[in-house]
């Protein structure tokens, strides 16, 4: 320690990560006037995915007094899903659906997205210290939280109570070793920003979101997310056994694939690729635990499943408002349960989401989406979990996901 300021403060939160979830959970407690410090390792706004949002998340947005900057930054709408598979088509409107509530929200440029939605919790009252790194934790009596801040000074804080809102970094699972093995086979994803030069020839609506299925293997898939400026964001998702047979360059193999889906060949033809190819291997995660009586793990942290339904921010998003809201009880003096009050609840939605997920790589789903004369019902149904009302009670493919939806399977089969 030699050199080196050590100072403890204190407060009652402790938030790691300003991203969605952090923001979020940020602003709902700075709401009941909850001491909150956020630590976040990057400046903002740096680049991220999961740039498709679902209509669920606006409820929290809004609860979160978020909303009006976020309708205010001319982001692209976004009303329903496009799935594309060897010429055939099938398209969901979010405003056909099952459940109540709203129907639109927006594809967005994370780095911007998660920017405003950072700005405005500080705004609030919240404090952001940006380039502040979790080093080391201790739960020996409160929580007491070793950080490295941006001039490489460390000092501590104690705390009642840590969210762990950092994403894929996973801060608390890595230093608890909390991590085990996703249930998913590990995949990759390529992806980048494109000026998409597509046709406004009536045949492309950029107001959803485009899943496309590689035609010779139902494992692959594609996503192209449209922005309001002229850009999409468009990757793939395959095994790695599947990409050893593509250029090792990220970019010619991207680009090989696109050219390989019909609909995207059609619409990216003259794109032009003048930003880098990111990749992510293995993304998806799984903690032993999502909290203790000391912490909670938001989103990623806790569990990542799969990007195809675009899920991601929008399960991040409900553990920060299931987080807080326990929190909130906890600080008005209520005996609160965290694993009754939060880690059910939050599962709940997982579970459903996490259905979908595995029949999509079965192909099973694939099928029930891409099926020729759908029960309106059961559409409608589904629609909702696409939506991101996968918590809603009154929903069938909520309560009992798994016997729903191979019943479903069961009658496209026949």
């Amino acid at each position: 320690m030699d050199n080196i300021l050590l100072t403890k403060q204190q407060t009652q939160v402790v938030i790691i990560g300003a991203g969605p979830s952090g923001a979020i959970a940020a602003a709902l407690l700075q709401q009941k006037n909850i001491d909150v410090v956020v630590i976040e390792k990057s400046l903002f706004p740096r680049f991220s995915i999961g740039e498709s949002l679902l209509p669920a998340c606006m409820e929290i947005i809004k609860k979160a007094n978020l909303l009006d900057v976020v309708d205010k930054a001319s982001f692209q709408l976004k009303n329903g899903a496009l799935f594309h598979k060897a010429g055939r088509f099938s398209e969901f409107d979010f405003s056909n659906k099952f459940t109540e509530g709203g129907s639109t929200t927006y594809q967005v440029q994370r780095g911007k997205f998660d920017k405003i939605l950072a700005d405005e919790v500080q705004k609030q009252g919240a404090e952001i210290r940006y380039q502040h790194k979790l080093i080391d934790i201790n739960f020996d009596y409160k929580v007491l939280l070793s950080i490295i801040n941006e001039a490489g000074k460390e000092y501590q804080i104690e705390a009642d109570f840590v969210l762990d809102a950092s994403g894929s970094a996973r801060v608390l699972p890595r230093l608890l070793d909390l991590e085990e093995p996703s249930s998913f086979i590990p995949r990759k994803s390529i992806f980048t920003h494109v000026k998409d030069n597509i046709l406004n020839d009536g045949h492309f609506d950029r107001d959803k979101i485009l899943i496309a299925i590689h035609p010779d293997d139902h494992e692959v898939w594609y996503w192209l997310i449209p922005f309001s400026n002229g850009t999409c964001s468009v990757g793939v998702v395959a095994k790695e056994s599947f990409l050893v047979n593509y250029s090792s360059d990220n970019k010619l193999a991207l680009q090989q694939l696109i050219n390989e889906e019909g609909e995207l060949n059609r619409l990216l033809k003259n794109a032009n690729y003048t930003n880098e190819i990111g990749e992510a291997l293995g993304y998806s995660a799984k903690a032993q635990k999502l909290c203790d009586e000391k912490f909670a793990l938001l989103g990623n942290a806790g569990e990542f499943l799969d990007p195809v339904f675009s899920s991601g921010v929008t399960i991040a998003m409900k553990s920060a408002e299931l987080a807080a809201d326990t929190l909130i009880r906890k600080f008005s003096g209520e005996t609160v349960n965290w694993r009754d009050d939060y880690e059910k609840p939050l599962m709940v939605g997982v579970d459903a989401f996490r259905c979908c997920v595995e029949g999509w790589y079965s192909g099973a789903f694939q099928d029930v989406i891409l099926y020729p004369n759908p029960s309106k019902k059961i559409k409608e149904m589904i629609c909702s979990i696409l939506a991101g009302y996968a918590w809603d009670g009154k929903n069938p493919f909520v309560i009992a996901p798994s016997r729903h939806l191979n019943n479903v399977f069961e009658l496209c089969k026949s």
